[in-house]
């Protein structure tokens, strides 16, 4: 604009010369008194027009920084979102319940015979009358062969048992396996456990739906002449696919059992109690930390600083010139004044 200025100004050297010789002749009719033509008045005026100048550069610049900044800002918050969605955060929630749905365990007894199982209430169960001889069986059980999942040749041999349900009475479930020879210098008995009875009694294939449960759930042990107690809590996971998968953490404390029969033989007796740990299912799930929306407010607000600190960058560039405009019109004035 100054260079446009500059040619206008090139382009009507008439009109110039024309106002020069009116100010001559206006000056030459007007007597001025002595010191009126001094240098303070512009000397001032140029010093605060310098400072304004001065000051609007400073303030562009800062406005220049903090462009910068927030182009910065911008650049951080999509990487940050990017690494949030590649590197998911573990959730885990727990969710009170009264009552379980009774889960299954399977027992891989072999040539061990299942002599009672019962369900007591509050930890509390009765000494044993009849160790190693037959008792009650008032647990839900039932009995299934089906081919080994790993192999798909050798038969195996489960003895399914209801599990414990209320957790709030503290029921558990225990059980008693006589064992009467072993060609093993140790004896145990394999056992895993499923999340619902109900599913394998109501299963149309029980023999597949314990060869999943074999190839999805891990299996433990507890040994002859101890007394195993077996603390249960449940753990959900949900899988990107929204799929549930369900397993089981134990807590296992064993007892020495002292053998007070009058004529203990050469057999192994096994005592087992399961029971549930806790009244909380705990609820695993990957989630993203990343929030889109909080992502699109912060970038609409810093694209925001960007817009309002360019709109004051043009305004200050046109308030400079105009500043430099009226400097540059003041000293021709005062000029031809003089001349």
């Amino acid at each position: 604009q100054l260079s446009e200025d500059v040619e206008r100004a090139s382009e009507n050297p008439t009109e110039e010369r024309e106002g020069e010789m009116e100010v001559h002749e206006d000056s030459s009719s007007v007597i001025l008194p002595d010191g009126e033509l001094g240098t303070t008045t512009p000397s001032l005026r140029f010093s605060k027009t310098c400072l304004k100048n001065v000051f609007s550069v400073i303030l562009l610049f800062i406005y220049l920084l903090l462009m910068a900044v927030a182009v910065f800002l911008v650049y951080q918050t999509i990487s940050d979102f990017r690494e949030k969605l590649k590197h998911p955060v573990m959730s885990v929630t727990y969710k009170e319940v009264s009552l379980y749905d009774a889960p299954g365990i399977a027992f891989y007894p072999g040539k061990a015979q299942l002599l009672s199982c019962k369900h007591h209430y509050y930890d509390h169960i009765p000494p044993l009358v009849n160790p190693g001889q037959p008792g009650d069986i008032e647990c839900t059980t039932q009995r299934i062969n089906y081919t080994d999942p790993f192999t798909n040749r050798t038969m195996k041999y489960a003895l399914v048992v209801q599990g414990p349900r209320d957790v709030k009475k503290r029921e558990l479930v225990f059980l008693q396996f006589h064992l009467n020879e072993t060609d093993q210098d140790f004896s145990a008995i394999d056992y895993l456990l499923f999340s619902s009875f109900q599913e394998f009694v109501s299963s149309p294939e029980k023999a597949k739906f314990m060869k999943d449960c074999e190839s999805s759930y891990s299996s433990w042990k507890f040994s002859g002449g101890f007394r195993t107690w077996v603390k249960m809590s449940l753990v959900k996971t949900k899988e990107e696919d929204g799929s549930e998968t369900v397993e089981f953490k134990q807590e296992t404390s064993v007892v020495n059992y002292i053998d007070q029969r009058t004529k203990p033989g050469s057999d192994q007796l096994f005592f087992v109690v399961f029971e549930w740990k806790d009244p909380f299912i705990q609820t695993v799930q990957d989630i993203i930390t990343a929030n889109p929306w909080n992502m699109i407010a912060l970038l609409c607000g810093i694209f925001l600083a960007l817009f309002k600190a360019a709109d004051f960058a043009k305004l200050s560039v046109k308030w400079m010139i105009k500043i430099r405009r009226r400097h540059l019109k003041r000293t021709r004035q005062v000029t031809n004044h003089i001349s």
